[in-house]
């Protein structure tokens, strides 16, 4: 069975939030831009949609790290561009999403800030920074912000990784 599916997660940096997703089994597609969802969340903030296979990765492996590898319990100022969030495609994804936040906060020492919302909108950011670290893997920007995370996976979740996409340079600190 082949049970293909969709989520989409806004949190930091949508060249982060790709590079993570695009690292990991079980992803076939990760799509870089920004999402809107409705009512006061409706303008549109960082994020990726990712395509997976559930047969492979799960959604509960997903929304892990994607609270592991962005400031899920900070409040900060740039949060409107850079939303903490689960954005589901439907009422079962959706009350899924909700119950494993919930099952998560026990492992941050910090209250979880992400919500989950209904996903509503989409627009692709411009081709040129697509597919941003698999281009640019020694900018400054990747080994500052983007390794660190690539790092993390690597230590904590590694039976997830697609060790194609990450650079066999990159070590664990």
């Amino acid at each position: 069975m082949d049970r293909k599916t969709k989520i989409a997660f806004g949190g930091g940096c949508h060249w982060c939030t790709e590079a993570v997703f695009q690292s990991l089994n079980g992803v076939t597609k990760v799509e870089q831009g920004f999402v809107a969802s409705t009512n006061e969340n409706s303008s549109f903030s960082e994020a990726v949609i990712i395509h997976y296979n559930a047969d492979i990765i799960s959604l509960q492996t997903l929304i892990e790290i994607h609270l592991h590898t962005h400031k899920s319990t900070s409040a900060h100022s740039m949060r409107e561009k850079y939303r903490s969030a689960i954005y589901s495609f439907s009422d079962e994804q959706n009350l899924e999403a909700e119950t494993l936040l919930k099952n998560f906060q026990p492992k941050f020492e910090h209250q979880l800030i992400t919500k989950v919302y209904p996903f509503s909108k989409f627009k692709a950011s411009r081709e040129a920074i697509q597919n941003y670290y698999q281009k640019n893997p020694n900018k400054p920007f990747c080994e500052r912000f983007i390794n660190p995370k690539l790092r993390l996976l690597l230590s904590d979740f590694s039976n997830h990784i697609n060790s194609d996409f990450i650079p066999k340079t990159l070590k664990i600190t």
